[in-house]
């Protein structure tokens, strides 16, 4: 026995409806062609793989997990935490291509293959085996026990009972599905080390699947990675410190769905202003008599990154554009003459940042952003019934 899919009811149908609202508008621009649509989703892969991972302690920049996606070297992370964002993006990178097979089922052998990509690096985790023996989860601070796993023994079972609560044949919104994978993963704890980065893939993979929005659009990871305290509370009333999957798991299933609808909206309001920031630095290339190609270092730039030579060929060659090591690197000096670029760092040492007027750009943007409001997304909805049907 497993977790069961709570029925959901008259606020849970709603704020799905609210959610479907705001990803409608998100498909909108997935539809059309625009490069600065590329280097967001870039950026946001980069923000859940960086969000994933700090949950379990991980800590990379935002620079150094767009490395990872880039198959870049790192700026400054840890060897450990390297290792760890390394093996995450290459799991991930799995998820993306299953997304549109045609011959996908879920299965163990694909859990465990994911798992021995996420942690090769780290051989004490078992990388792709089901644990050998009892697991408990503790508190780092009092040391106390916070979760025991169920019997080792039962793991094989139970995951074979999550892969057919995942099957296509259970109609259960995509969202829901997804939640109660990760929470019955986690729950499950089937590895004995990178559940939580798992079940936050598996979670992210049944998403994909369903194709409610593409994956970098509608993945919480960085939800989580912001907000541990909650996710480790809510997990903690649902799972009372033990296995119990008898307990009601709607709790988990409202608390996912508050995750979508902030990221939901986040995502938006930064595509938004993604959208005015792109049209402003194309004002000034062109006064600065800069090309085109220039935008896409100009734009990493005013989003707070820092652009590396290797980094900005990158995006170049998804352009398809290739420029070669001197060419990426005139582009760079010149958009540093022109006042838009400061150089920082010598030889492979050396990496780009925006300058004050670039800055400005996105500052005067987001300076009017306010805290997303969460209070009405399990209230009725407006009609003769109170409810409404997502189309």
């Amino acid at each position: 026995m497993i977790y069961d899919i709570p029925t959901l009811r008259a606020p849970e149908e709603a704020a799905l409806w609210r959610i479907e609202e705001i990803q409608r508008e998100l498909r909108y621009y997935v539809a059309e062609p625009r490069r600065w649509v590329g280097s967001v989703r870039r950026v946001l892969s980069a923000r859940a793989i960086q969000g994933s991972n700090s949950i379990e302690g991980y800590d990379v920049s935002v620079e150094d997990a767009v490395a990872a996606i880039e198959g870049d070297d790192p700026t400054d992370a840890r060897t450990e935490d390297w290792h760890a964002v390394v093996g995450y993006r290459r799991a991930m990178t799995y998820v993306l291509a299953l997304a549109g097979d045609q011959h996908f089922e879920y299965t163990a052998g694909l859990i465990r293959s994911l798992h021995f990509m996420m942690t090769e690096h780290d051989l004490n985790a078992g990388p792709g085996l089901w644990r050998p023996g009892a697991i408990w989860i503790r508190n780092d601070a009092t040391g106390q026990v916070v979760y025991e796993a169920p019997d080792f023994d039962l793991v094989p079972d139970l995951v074979e009972e999550l892969i057919k609560q995942l099957s296509p044949g259970v109609d259960v919104h995509p969202m829901t599905r997804a939640a109660l994978a990760h929470l019955n993963l986690v729950m499950i704890h089937p590895f004995r080390d990178g559940n939580g980065r798992m079940a936050r893939c598996i979670q992210t993979l049944v998403l994909t699947r369903d194709g409610i929005v593409v994956p970098e659009f509608c993945s919480v990871e960085e939800y989580l990675g912001a907000n541990t305290d909650g996710y480790y509370r809510v997990l903690g009333q649902v799972g009372e410190g033990a296995w119990h999957p008898g307990n009601d798991a709607r709790p988990w299933v409202h608390y996912c769905l508050i995750a979508h609808y902030v990221q939901a909206v986040s995502v938006l309001r930064r595509i938004r202003e993604s959208e005015q920031i792109w049209e402003e630095l194309g004002g000034l290339a062109q006064r600065h008599r800069l090309g085109e190609r220039t935008m896409a270092a100009l734009f990493d730039a005013a989003l707070g990154l820092r652009v590396r030579n290797s980094a900005y060929r990158a995006v170049l060659r998804r352009w398809g554009e290739e420029v070669s090591n001197q060419v990426a690197t005139l582009d760079l000096r010149a958009m540093v003459r022109a006042g838009l670029l400061e150089q920082h760092g010598k030889k492979r040492g050396t990496y780009y940042v925006g300058a004050e007027t670039l800055r400005e750009v996105r500052s005067r943007l987001v300076r009017g952003r306010q805290e997303i409001d969460t209070s009405h997304l399990f209230s009725p909805l407006p009609g003769p019934s109170g409810r409404a049907a997502p189309t």
